[in-house]
């Protein structure tokens, strides 16, 4: 099957409400530009020397989404064209990210990414640490910056109810930052979640944007 059937079929299976991001990361731009003809227009990237190279070399009306760990040094190579990032993991970051976006009078949307998986190499925020930041007077004073939603990465196994008790979780922290802090906002609507071997349980347990690589462009 290729990328085209592959997104054709992704498409047939996924609600109405829930946005596709095809991660493209380590695939080559010929793939990337397939999936572009059939019809895919947000893409997600991990790093992001590359992720500035892959906007060159691709549409501008492609909508990019980073979706890896970011550094705060590295924020200003994405800052004049990301449009949304979903793993604000610190202060210190959105207001590196508010920084940049305000020397190219742009808002950024932003995710605040949680930590729900079991393995120690996950990044994220605990709600604690959420509240934290939305209290601070830095943040509220970040005007280039707006946050629409909250991204988590569940554990990587086989075990299923493990997966669906962390994506739970992850709502759960979604309905939770909502109803503090962004009630009268509604831009604050997304909950991103699930990959290409965890997102009908993603989607199940209330995801609104899933993170697929390897079910449209295969294995990497």
């Amino acid at each position: 099957m290729n990328i085209a059937e592959n997104l054709e079929k992704l498409r047939k299976s996924l609600p109405g409400n829930v946005t596709l991001v095809a991660v493209s990361k380590t695939k080559p731009v010929a793939a990337v530009m397939e999936a572009y003809h059939a019809g895919q227009r947000i893409f997600g990237e991990n790093k992001a020397q590359e992720l500035v190279t892959r906007h060159a070399q691709l549409p501008g009306d492609v909508e990019w989404h980073f979706i890896g760990h970011l550094q705060t040094n590295k924020v200003k190579y994405i800052a004049p064209f990301i449009s949304l990032i979903h793993s604000i993991d610190s202060l210190g970051l959105l207001a590196e990210v508010n920084r940049e976006a305000l020397k190219h009078n742009r808002v950024i949307d932003c995710f605040l990414q949680f930590y729900i998986a079991t393995e120690e190499t996950k990044f994220g925020f605990t709600p604690d640490e959420a509240r934290s930041v939305l209290d601070s007077e830095i943040y509220k004073n970040l005007k280039n910056i707006r946050i629409t939603g909250v991204m988590g990465m569940s554990s990587f196994t086989d075990d299923e109810a493990l997966v669906r008790n962390e994506f739970r979780t992850l709502a759960g922290y979604f309905r939770l930052i909502r109803s503090e802090y962004f009630s009268k906002a509604d831009s604050f609507r997304e909950l991103s979640m699930g990959m290409s071997g965890d997102y009908p349980i993603a989607i199940a347990e209330g995801s609104t944007m899933v993170r697929i690589g390897t079910a449209i462009f295969g294995d990497r």
